[in-house]
């Protein structure tokens, strides 16, 4: 009976084990590319281009960087630095009790703004940027892998990534079609992930969601982003029925 009773206890353990193995951790470059592909084909109120997306952990170390298309050459390539800088921008400026997304800063960094010169601080790495095997661009060996590379960006397609815990993660970034399709993208993305444990945000909803609340230039809660198309803003604006913020566990 003991033998048997130690036994369970092991098995049980070792499921334990194995099943908290997978809490707290990133997606994979196979994970991210297929939920990217899937996405990028849906109507997302931009171009319909292919994308680049980037992962970061916490401390903005780039995890993944991986493209839609059939080669590297199929998204703009200037888009690949862009999103990683997304990535880096939204882990940079969300926190545990309030998500920002890269959308979210566009107003605040404008002349004038609250953040303004936010924009110039923390400069990409352009040796990371631009060096390494061009071969290996997309791939799970991709020069930035590894590697801390900065930037600021401030239009949509940055996301911040809570798991079910409400820990974050890092962040996920989006480029390769007008801005708010970027952010309607990123903001799939993450939902199919299930990452999406946001805490709080800006935003009328009190997530990181993009607010279209610019009129004549200038925004009604100082967070607001430029409407790139009707169809993109009402994507964006539906987010809280279609694919809504989960609430953490």
């Amino acid at each position: 009976m003991q033998i048997k009773t130690i036994t369970s206890l092991m098995m049980t353990l070792g499921l334990l084990v194995a099943s908290m193995s997978y809490a707290g951790e990133l997606p994979t470059h196979a994970e991210l590319q297929k939920v990217l592909k899937t996405v990028v084909s849906e109507k997302n109120g931009g171009f319909g281009l292919n994308m680049w997306a980037t992962l970061v952990d916490r401390d903005g170390m780039v995890k993944v960087v991986t493209f839609s298309g059939a080669d590297r050459g199929e998204q703009w390539p200037g888009s690949r630095v862009i999103a990683a800088q997304k990535a880096n921008t939204a882990n940079a400026f969300s926190l545990g009790g309030l998500a920002l997304s890269t959308a979210n800063l566009f107003t605040a960094t404008q002349p004038g703004g609250s953040l303004y010169g936010l924009q110039h601080s923390n400069p990409v790495d352009t040796s990371v940027a631009y060096g390494g095997d061009s071969n290996k661009i997309g791939t799970t060996n991709d020069p930035m892998v590894g590697k801390k590379i900065g930037g600021i960006n401030v239009f949509g397609g940055g996301l911040a990534l809570y798991d079910e815990t409400g820990k974050l993660l890092g962040a996920l970034g989006v480029s390769g079609d007008s801005s708010c399709a970027d952010h309607n993208i990123a903001w799939k993305i993450r939902h199919l992930l299930k990452l999406d444990y946001v805490p709080a945000g800006v935003s009328p909803t009190k997530d990181d969601n993009m607010v279209n609340d610019i009129t004549n230039g200038k925004s009604a809660s100082g967070w607001g982003h430029p409407s790139c198309s009707p169809e993109s803003t009402a994507i964006a604006k539906g987010f809280s029925q279609t694919h809504p913020v989960r609430v953490k566990k």
